[in-house]
């Protein structure tokens, strides 16, 4: 038997079976580097119109987690796929480089070294327990001396330079093209210099103030938290149920608002808290002027409670009651209380924050200690009387109890002691132990505290002063920043839309945003106060902007080291500078003035066509960059929003080290590689939570192999092919692969408006199915026998041939931005220009065939017709009457237009049928006959043939193979 074997076309390629990216990958990163692939981009790229994605900078402070890889994955998956579409897609990554964490890190060092320096063993074990007193007031109290507050910010920019780097590498290694060598940072001296210009035009808007009001402060920072900084967890408190009795003197006033003539014993106003220690800044009741009140005669006296909660309160002091009467809250409003253990009066106001929920519908208000209390004492002129200090004591001053001394004690000691206070009294109806939603710090993941502190806020319901470039809602008034704000979310786009509701619903009722903080590593708030009235100096405008040029000569440093009469002259002895720093969400909220209008301006744009981030970015760097962009421009920094979820292991549980579900992703690079990182991402619908597992990538991996198997099968059957040389026009095609161009065009139209459309887990199914379903399940296994056993420069191979460059050519670019290693790989094995990176190129441009949507038409009824005849070859098959397809006979009887169209394709049926002999009549009544034919099988194409023989000097050859061997090579249909 002679060996055929050498006559066929079975090219090869030098693309690997294995992809063995681990080990390969970083090589196309350091390639990537060395011949500078984004600047290449950047330069080809000129003159397209222009998309900016604007990145959410980081944190830089630890290693990279896979929320982190998340994120950059997709924006790099949209900037590539931006840059393919024609589009100038520059991307510059930045990092947040201010704030506590840094701060922290770096006093939690200066411990250990403090701490060794001492005399002691001092080894630093990473997530040694720092929390308690700030760590500076721990290094005094221990030490006696203080960290120099230029020390601290020196070595918090060392520090976060440090972090940078460490990030950079890991990022880069995921993939991400962009300007890594110019990034933005937050501490970039440029940068913190326009951060203090965009505080001042804020400022000459009016949006900015000072006020003495309550805010979220955290006990261990020391200092205010924006409300993005706050996160909720359950807490055990203690309720308590507490009597405010009504003053003697309004008694007979209380009984006319009952309907009574009067009372015959004290009467109670009863109030509900899980704050016992917020009694003694008391300063009043509130009562919703709507609800109905009954004053309840009890063994403790008349109590006053809202009708709807009043059985349940009775059931919780275990008391009967007889209701006296009935009342209005707006009926009690002014009736004065006496204070449970202080020697002052109180009285009733109303309130619409009141509610039903829980406790007795009346509430204890203490404007130092609640947003709703502030409020509401604001209407009523009550004072915010403060007892406590930052670190969470009571200051010296606060009135004793008499169980004991309040002053010096933190809030949390005083709970029991307020309990005790009015146990002893006779004031407590209740006292119990709760689980409740709380605020807590999300950094030290401690309970925070309501505190009223003289801090600088932008104002949701301030005006505009200078409304010059801001919207109004009418022509008569300027808008306020909550309208502004609003209407910009109206304008922007959310993906997924979702987004929108929920942005809406948190600028619909957020409070004024609390903008300083009491830290050492920030940009600080560069005013100047009256010593007496603490007004601002008149110059402030102009002294702004002195500071901001001192600042971009030498970083934040300059103002910390400025003395107020280099600015001031001699006003400088009546004013003081303040030691205040802005909320790092300023910092990056503020970037897209500072990056995108500033360092960055050339290579950006504003506003931002997208941002992208995490679902929790809607309380954070989107409402941020929000509030700043209505502030300053009325309107917001970008056009469109993208949230994606935050990422689960594969049983939906969140991600922690405790319980060791935790998967990183340089762990995945450096096993798996980043290209199945990065096709786990694109493959998950981002818009809800993204679950990870060893078993999820064990999947990935295998899709990945499939996708990376039909490209070899495409790159071995082009690899002795010149599109410049070989290429047949379109119309000299076989009608197969002419119908292979046009599912090819369809392929990359749904791809390009999924991309567009930001739905990447679309695009990989569309990629996944076009190759197992549409290439290796149908095209493909036909085109086999084609590429193999023809004549290599035949025009039935060079057809399929140039059916199958354009096929490959789009397909590598549909799966570039998002395989961009296996993509390059590919792109440098077939380009004549090793060097030259796929992504200086554009989608392929696909020709049309003529009659495309018949073509598309009519195959898709003939693979509908094949899958009947592959489930009877296939029962055929498992009855053990055949071994393969091709040792088969087809016969098939049918009428009307399935008859036209299968004999459209004359011989060419048994090919598209994958059987060596078919037989169509035109029958009325359908049929599908199949059975094993008797004849020899040919040597070389393995066709079942009843020509085998026939040539003296071949006699295990077909007919077909020995014209396609030493004659003018088989007809095939091409028209």
């Amino acid at each position: 038997m002679a060996d055929y074997k050498k006559t066929l076309n079975l090219t090869d390629t030098p693309f690997p079976m294995r992809g063995d990216l681990a080990r390969r990958e970083p090589r196309w990163v350091a390639a990537w580097q060395e011949s500078n692939v984004y600047e290449s981009i950047r330069a080809a790229s000129q003159g397209r119109p222009r998309f900016v994605l604007h990145d959410g900078p980081p944190y830089a402070n630890g290693d990279i987690h896979i929320g982190h890889a998340v994120n950059k994955i997709l924006k790099d998956i949209i900037v590539r796929s931006k840059t393919l579409a024609g589009f100038d897609a520059p991307y510059v990554p930045g990092w947040d480089c201010h704030g506590l964490p840094i701060e922290h890190q770096i006093l939690k060092d200066i411990i250990v070294r403090s701490k060794t320096l001492a005399g002691f063993d001092a080894p630093y074990v990473p997530g040694w327990d720092c929390h308690g007193l700030p760590i500076e007031h721990q290094i005094e109290k221990r030490h006696g001396k203080h960290v120099p507050a230029d020390r601290v910010r020196e070595l918090c920019r060392a520090f976060a330079a440090e972090q940078i780097e460490r990030q950079k590498k890991d990022f880069i290694r995921l993939g991400v093209l962009g300007d890594w060598g110019r990034p933005y940072l937050t501490m970039d001296f440029r940068t913190e210099a326009n951060e203090i210009r965009t505080l001042g035009r804020i400022l000459d808007k009016g949006y900015l103030y000072q006020g003495l009001k309550p805010v979220n402060w955290c006990l261990d920072c020391r200092s205010a938290l924006a409300e993005a900084e706050v996160e909720y967890e359950d807490k055990s408190s203690v309720a308590i149920d507490v009597a405010f009795e009504v003053h003697p003197n309004h008694a007979d006033k209380l009984a006319r608002a009952f309907g009574l003539t009067h009372l015959r014993g004290p009467a109670f106003a009863v109030i509900w808290t899980t704050t016992p220690w917020t009694l003694p800044a008391n300063e009043a009741v509130s009562a919703h002027p709507d609800f109905d009140y009954d004053l309840v005669d009890t063994a403790k006296g008349a109590l006053i409670l809202v009708r709807e909660l009043t059985e349940a309160c009775l059931q919780r002091y275990a008391l009967t009651g007889r209701v006296l009467g009935s009342a209005k809250g707006g009926a009690l409003e002014h009736v004065l209380l006496k204070h449970p253990f202080q020697a002052r009066d109180v009285a009733i106001i109303c309130g619409r924050h009141v509610t039903l929920e829980a406790g007795t519908g009346l509430v204890h208000t203490a404007p130092a200690h609640g947003t709703d209390d502030y409020l509401i004492g604001k209407i009523y002129g009550l004072p915010v009387n403060n007892p406590v200090g930052d670190d969470g004591t009571f200051v010296t001053g606060t009135p004793a109890l008499t169980v004991g001394e309040l002053a010096g004690r933190s809030v949390w000691d005083a709970n029991p002691l307020v309990v005790e206070e009015l146990a002893a009294s006779g004031h407590l109806l209740n006292t119990e132990k709760i689980q409740h939603s709380y605020p807590h710090c999300w950094r030290h993941k401690t309970p925070i505290i309501f505190r009223a502190t003289t801090q600088w806020f932008v104002g949701m319901e301030q005006r505009a002063t200078s409304p010059d470039d801001v919207p109004t809602p009418t022509n008569d008034e300027a808008p306020s920043l909550r309208w502004c704000a609003e209407r910009a979310v109206d304008e922007t786009q959310f993906f997924p839309t979702w987004g929108r509701a929920r942005l809406e619903a948190m600028i619909r009722t957020r409070p004024d945003w609390c903008v300083s903080r009491q830290r050492n590593w920030g940009v600080p708030l560069p005013f100047f106060l009256h010593r007496e009235t603490a007004a601002l100096h008149p110059r402030t405008p102009e002294l702004i902007e002195a500071v901001a040029k001192r600042v971009e000569v030498a970083g934040i440093e300059a103002w910390f080291a400025l003395e107020a009469s280099e600015l001031l002259g001699a006003d400088a002895e009546h004013y003081r500078k303040m030691s205040d720093t802005l909320d790092v969400w300023f910092d990056s909220g503020a970037t897209h003035a500072s990056v995108l209008r500033g360092s960055h301006r050339d290579e950006l744009a504003y506003p931002a066509d997208l941002y992208l981030e995490g679902s929790d970015q809607h309380r954070g760097w989107f409402q941020s960059s929000l509030l700043i962009g209505c502030a300053m421009d009325g309107r917001a920094p970008y056009k469109a929003l993208l949230t994606h979820g935050f990422v689960v292991d594969g049983k939906g549980l969140k991600m922690s080290k405790s319980k060791g579900n935790v998967i990183a992703p340089q762990k995945i690079a450096d096993t798996l590689g980043a290209d199945i990182l990065r096709l786990w991402v694109a493959a998950t619908d981002y818009s809800g939570e993204l679950s990870i597992s060893d078993e999820i990538l064990k999947r990935v991996v295998e899709a990945y192999r499939r996708i990376r198997n039909t490209l070899r099968f495409l790159l071995a059957n082009t690899a002795d092919f010149d599109a410049t040389r070989d290429m047949l026009e379109v119309e000299h095609w076989l009608e197969i692969d002419r119908y292979a161009l046009a599912m090819t065009r369809q392929l990359q139209a749904q791809c390009e408006a999924d991309y567009d459309r930001f739905e990447f887990h679309r695009v990989v199914q569309s990629l996944q199915t076009f190759c197992s379903e549409d290439l290796g399940g149908f095209y493909l296994d036909i085109l086999k026998d084609r590429l193999y056993t023809t004549a290599a420069a035949s025009t039935a191979r060079r057809s399929a041939q140039s059916a199958l460059w354009h096929i490959l050519q789009c397909f590598i670019k549909l799966m570039a931005p998002i395989l961009c290693f296996t993509a390059e790989e590919i792109w440098q094995l077939q380009s004549d220009d090793s060097g030259e990176s796929i992504m200086l190129q554009t989608w392929q441009p696909l020709p049309e065939p003529a009659g495309e949507g018949d073509l598309l038409d009519k195959w898709r009824k003939i693979r509908g017709y094949r899958a009947e005849v592959m489930r009877a070859l296939e029962d055929l098959r498992i009855a053990g009457q055949i071994g393969s397809s091709l040792q088969a006979e087809v016969r098939l009887h049918c009428g009307g237009e399935k008859h036209r169209i299968l004999a459209s394709l004359a011989d060419d049926l048994r090919f598209v049928l994958i059987c060596s002999r078919t037989v169509l009549v035109d029958d009325a009544h359908e049929q599908l006959f199949c059975a094993a034919l008797p004849h020899a099988k040919c040597e070389r194409c393995w066709h079942v043939r009843d020509d085998i023989g026939a040539h003296p000097d071949h006699p295990g050859l077909c007919q077909r193979c020995i014209s396609n061997l030493y004659g003018e090579g088989e007809t095939r249909a091409f028209a």
